[in-house]
């Protein structure tokens, strides 16, 4: 790992455009259950705690969390991790605004070792520790990484479907 790797996670929805380019792409559109068919979070976006939880109680996705941490790392320890400045993660979901948002912003938290702000997004010390995460955010608090969290399309309009 470069002494001041970057490391960027972008949130995206697959029916606005492309992935953005990205050295590890998680697709969380048919495996995880879509906030989205209920009316009253459709409207929400991850920027809610009701939507954080509702994506964090759906069975797999805190241990996807903790895999795409271990896929990081994975990255940032190969043979070639001293020569690469970046390390670009994206998030996708159908549109979005609720199971790639959640997932971009918890992951951000966990690798800019942030338990603070992880604490904030699972709502408390507790959820985090319930979830399994807490732990990951104290892992990374040493590694210096300089986190940058995007989100491409949460704001966008809700997607007809």
């Amino acid at each position: 790992m470069s002494p001041n790797t970057t490391v960027t996670i972008t949130s995206f929805g697959y029916l606005h455009a492309a992935p953005p380019a990205a050295d590890l792409t998680v697709d969380l559109r048919r495996h995880f259950k879509d906030p989205h068919v209920s009316p009253g979070l459709r409207h929400r976006t991850a920027e809610d705690l009701i939507v954080r939880e509702a994506v964090l109680r759906t069975a797999g996705i805190p241990q996807l969390i903790n895999a795409i941490t271990t896929a990081a790392d994975a990255y940032l320890s190969g043979p070639g991790a001293a020569d690469i400045a970046t390390l670009d993660i994206a998030t996708g979901c159908a549109g979005g605004r609720h199971r790639a948002g959640t997932t971009a912003m918890v992951l951000a938290a966990i690798l800019a070792g942030d338990q603070d702000q992880l604490a904030y997004l699972t709502g408390g010390p507790d959820a985090a520790r319930r979830w399994g995460l807490n732990h990951l955010a104290h892992w990374y608090a040493d590694r210096g990484l300089d986190v940058h969290l995007v989100h491409r399309d949460m704001h966008r309009a809700v997607v007809a479907r």
